[in-house]
């Protein structure tokens, strides 16, 4: 009888200690930090699909966005930070909040599908962004670009989805090199990263896009391969993105994968763990 309350005890015991665990976990990363992993190239060369990062959560403060969601079609999990916190969605306002400033790499949650994304912030509340043959306009300033060559990197399968890379040197075969024009791009407030071109397309060219009040207007750093707020929500693009949408800051790479899974470790990157986000 001693034995089996023994055992019975031993057995709530590590119950307790996994709920705790958990506990721990959830308060951690909905207060401080949230894994993040790159699924696209849509922020090439910034970040590469498979980079794994920690969002900074308490760069802007807390909102109901600051709920984590837990989305796993796979095995049917859906749960959803609206699901979670809404009570607190409306106001578009944060609780200890931070003003983003121009040029912060931000995770934030889309305003029609609720999935994380992760921009670069271009635009802030009032200002008027064009752009005008691939090159942005600030206020009907054109926001500095130098030319810096090429970014190069093999034609293959890449991350768990398997997406192949555009390319502006045309059709490139299975192992082939695919290459993308470098620009440096300069914002404003003296910001600078690279940012890539693949070839002329309709999102070069936009009308002028006002940001409202309490909103922002985000870019990908591959221009010719991210669907962001030069288009409406309606279409599949970001649209403008409320204060209250906001994760986090991008700021640190923890580690990094080329392949289809964390766990090959043959195409783990090296030269980009705990490498910092500009």
């Amino acid at each position: 009888m001693a034995k089996t309350e023994t055992t019975g005890n031993a057995f709530v015991e590590t119950i307790k200690t996994v709920v705790y665990a958990l506990l721990i976990a959830g308060v951690f990363r909905t207060l401080f930090f949230q894994p993040f992993w790159i699924p696209s190239g849509s922020m090439k060369e910034t970040l590469l699909i498979g980079d794994f990062l920690f969002v900074n959560k308490m760069a802007y403060g807390y909102s109901y966005a600051s709920c984590p969601s837990v989305i796993l079609p796979g095995i049917g999990i859906n749960i959803d930070a609206q699901k979670l916190c809404g009570v607190f969605d409306g106001d578009n306002t944060r609780l200890w909040g931070g003003e983003p400033d121009r040029g912060d790499v931000v995770v934030f949650r889309h305003p029609t599908t609720g999935r994380d994304y992760i921009k670069r912030l271009i635009g802030l509340p009032g200002d008027r962004i064009q752009v005008t043959n691939g090159i942005v306009q600030i206020n009907g300033e054109p926001v500095q670009q130098e030319r810096d060559g090429t970014f190069d990197e093999l034609m293959e399968l890449q991350g768990p989805q398997g997406l192949r890379p555009r390319c502006a040197n045309g059709a490139v075969g299975q192992g082939g090199i695919c290459s993308k024009e470098r620009f440096i791009e300069t914002l404003p407030n003296g910001v600078s990263y690279a940012v890539l071109n693949i070839g002329p397309q309709s999102s070069d060219r936009t009308g002028v896009y006002t940001v409202p009040a309490g909103n922002y207007f985000f870019m990908g750093d591959n221009r010719d391969n991210s669907a962001d707020s030069r288009l409406a929500q309606a279409a599949g693009g970001v649209g403008f993105v409320p204060y209250e949408n906001l994760i986090g800051r991008a700021d640190r790479i923890v580690f990094s994968s080329g392949g289809r899974s964390m766990l090959f470790f043959w195409t783990w990157r090296s030269d980009r763990f705990f490498k910092g986000i500009k």
